[in-house]
Parts: C-alpha cells; structure tokens; sequence
C-alpha cells in the first residue's frame, strides 16, 4: 500500500478554510457534486465526484480549524478501493497570513496513487479558488479519479 501527499499554500486562515471541510453547501463549492457528511468520529462521509463517482467512507477524527480524517473508498463493484479501504487526513498548519494545507491519502494500492495524486492536486487548486471567493466551475473530475 502507498500512500501520497499533497500541498498547496492558501491565502487564507486555518478558520476561514474549516467550513470548506466541513459543511456540506461549501464542500461541494470545490469537490464533489453531492455532499452527505457528518464530520465528527464515526460520521458518514459521502460525496459524489465529477456527478458520477460515488465516495464514501467516516470520520475518524475531527479537530476544529485544524484537522479533519476520515475513511475513503469508492461504491463501485469490485473497485480495487472499496468504501472505507483507504484513509484521508487533512491538516491546516497557519503560516503568517496563509495557511497550509496538507492531505495525506494513506491505504491506497500503488497503482492508483498517480489518479488519486492528480485528482487531488486538482481539487486542492479548486479549494484555494474556492475560498478565495471565485467559483472552479463545476466538479467534472480529472480524467482520473479522486
């Protein structure tokens, strides 16, 4: 199993990126196109990619305005990465004016680490946009998955 990180700088505060992470509406703002979540330990996790690609998985751990974990996998018949199989963490390190934005995608197979890794470098650009106040246009996915 592999795992892969990804980060990107964002003009913005740890508290004023949380709610992108956490709340339905401002999710889908930049990932996904339907979002059912729950973030708290145990809460479901669920978010349509690109309109197409069902995630799901829970919440592991949940730390205001600096980190959120949870489980992840895809509900498709007999997808390498089942619902739950593979593991996000993603933490928000302030730095001045900025903040940090660090995911790790742990559990994933090694072949799947160059989709998972463009699809969230992808997204990650979106966040930033996102919470900059303009729209990324609609989730259409990055050819690949995640």
């Amino acid at each position: 199993m592999a795992e892969l990180v990804r980060e990107i700088m964002i003009e913005a505060t740890p508290e004023t990126i949380w709610s992108f992470l956490t709340e339905p509406d401002s999710l889908v703002g930049w990932h996904g196109t339907v979002a059912e979540i729950d973030p708290r330990p145990g809460g479901i996790y669920r978010v349509l990619v690109a309109g197409q690609f069902q995630s799901a998985g829970e919440y592991v751990e949940v730390v205001p305005t600096e980190k959120v974990v949870f489980t992840f996998g895809w509900e498709e018949e007999g997808h390498p990465i089942p619902p739950g199989s593979t593991t996000i963490e993603i933490t928000l390190h302030p730095e001045g004016d900025k903040t940090r934005v660090r995911l790790v995608h742990s559990g994933l197979p090694d072949d799947a680490v160059d989709d998972h890794g463009h699809g969230w470098a992808l997204y990650l650009e979106r966040l930033a946009v996102r919470v900059a106040g303009d729209d990324p246009g609609p989730d259409r996915g990055s050819g690949g998955e995640a």
